[in-house]
């Protein structure tokens, strides 16, 4: 599964909804400005709560944000 997900998340072995919530987190990763209404939408659609939804976004931008500090810092060199 972790071979898949590292391959190409869109062709992994994953639900619907979970294709749904990483295309939701790889915009989030790339652009955060372009995250519209209609991925919550979809996220919404796909059984998410408004609490799982900030729960994901939280998730996702803390592990974006201590990705970089340690990237910036050199730690993992």
């Amino acid at each position: 599964m972790v071979d898949a997900l590292r391959a190409d998340y869109k062709t992994a072995p994953i639900s619907d909804a979970e294709r749904v919530m990483c295309d939701y987190v790889v915009q989030l990763t790339k652009d955060a400005t372009k995250i519209h209404p209609k991925y919550h939408d979809g996220l919404r659609a796909a059984g998410f709560d408004d609490t799982a939804i900030l729960q994901i976004t939280l998730i996702a931008s803390w592990f974006n944000y201590i990705n970089r500090v340690a990237d910036s810092l050199g730690i993992g060199r």
